[in-house]
């Protein structure tokens, strides 16, 4: 497993955020790495909705953890050739009121189980840029949450 992390103040109430953060339609607006989303079926918790990445990959999610207007997650499924081959990526959107500066505490976690050793000793090669794009979702994020 590979997790990566990081979290920003957003001068926007919680409302704010979580309106931009649980459209799936918006995904494409403020994360990194992701061209196009869609919702495929459902609303809120098991909600399937079809993710497709700048590199052109997509991805069928299905959302796995939602609290309303704090917790979103999502989890992303590629297979390869056997049940061993199978790879996941989770996606977790955290919003805490900040009650001292006003605001909200974004929290952007990525965890991901790659299919083999070989996947992994790359993914950990790339979490400088994981990281990286992790910080640009979270400015982005700032941005649109501010606007409304």
């Amino acid at each position: 497993m590979i997790l990566v992390e990081r979290s920003a103040h957003v001068a926007a109430p919680v409302e704010a955020v979580w309106d931009v953060v649980q459209r799936a339609e918006q995904l494409p607006a403020w994360l990194a790495g992701v061209r196009a989303a869609e919702v495929l079926s459902g609303e809120g918790f098991g909600r399937r909705q079809l993710v497709q990445a700048g590199r052109g990959a997509a991805h069928e999610a299905e959302v796995i953890a939602y609290q309303e207007p704090t917790l979103i997650g999502w989890r992303e499924r590629a297979k390869g050739a056997g049940a061993r081959a199978e790879a996941r990526t989770e996606i977790y959107v955290q919003l805490t009121p900040d009650e001292a500066e006003g605001g909200t505490v974004v929290r952007l976690i990525v965890v991901r189980w790659p299919a083999g050793p070989v996947k992994a000793a790359l993914l950990r090669l790339g979490l400088r840029r994981v990281g990286a794009d992790l910080e640009d979702s979270l400015a982005r994020l700032t941005d649109l949450a501010a606007v409304g």
